[in-house]
């Protein structure tokens, strides 16, 4: 069993530290249809924790619980290490943890570099007169929030677009402006539903490479949502399994992929 505080060593040797966040026995009910059943994992500093299953699994039931868009009726969510009461969305973001989202939410009007700019949102604490007439310390803050969006910008080599109304981008540049404007609000915890889906195979390279960056050069904790195996079993350095609201595996990518339960439900068939 792992330890709670002193983390692990990666094949590749990358230090991950102790426990970020845990759900303990989480069960979520959506009228009389239990959409989580029991579950218990954890997610540890500065890992890529993948969540899988088959479609209608409960997998992005358990982001939001984890985002803190549901609360589950059972179970607790504890995040560094205290339980995480009810919270409001701008809560949760002030508490470091920012997201994407499996249909891209943009500013569809506004430009690249406008959307970013967004997700600093919560780092601004100005009012809003200064704001308006761009006062004081507002004016500072404005140059600031800008030089960080700018910076991001540049890591995810979307200069060239950063002042295109995002209206007009395809759909694989839509999905790193969205990883932009969340990588903008500095998160230490990092929620990704389904970054790949909907991208050919060089977009999916470029944005495999983006998040293990991230993960590398911030040092940014991940909990992706992904259907490509090929793309989780390359990124994560662990994966929880779920079929059918149940957790039917979790462990390292190896130990997942021969976990016969997890055959089974992906193949659809029953093992004697």
């Amino acid at each position: 069993m792992l330890d709670q505080t002193e983390g692990y060593t990666t094949e590749d040797g990358r230090k991950i530290g102790g426990v970020v966040m845990e759900m303990r026995n989480i069960t979520l009910r959506f009228g009389g249809v239990e959409a989580i059943k029991d579950i218990s994992f954890d997610i540890r500093e500065g890992e890529i924790r993948a969540i899988i299953g088959p479609n209608g699994a409960g997998k992005s039931s358990m982001l939001n619980v984890i985002s803190g868009f549901y609360v589950p009726q059972e179970g607790q969510v504890y995040y560094k290490g205290a339980p995480r009461p009810p919270m409001k969305p701008y809560q949760v973001a002030q508490q470091g943890i920012a997201r994407t989202f499996q249909n891209i939410a943009l500013f569809e009007g506004m430009s690249v570099l406008d959307n970013v700019m967004t997700g600093r949102l919560t780092h601004m604490k100005t009012g809003l007169f200064s704001q308006s007439f761009w006062l004081g310390k507002a004016e500072k803050e404005e140059t600031e929030n800008r030089e960080v969006s700018e910076k991001i910008i540049d890591f995810l080599e979307i200069q060239a677009i950063r002042k295109t109304p995002v209206s007009r981008l395809p759909y694989g540049l839509k999905k790193r402006v969205e990883l932009a404007r969340a990588l903008a609000a500095e998160p230490s915890l990092l929620l990704l539903d389904e970054p790949m889906a909907g991208m050919n195979v060089e977009e999916k390279e470029d944005m495999s490479r983006f998040i293990l960056d991230v993960n590398d050069e911030f040092g940014t904790t991940i909990a992706l949502i992904e259907h490509d195996m090929g793309v989780v079993m390359d990124l994560s350095d662990r994966v929880v399994v779920m079929d059918y609201g149940k957790k039917i595996g979790d462990g390292t990518p190896d130990e997942v992929r021969g976990n016969q339960a997890v055959i089974d439900a992906y193949l659809g068939v029953a093992h004697d």
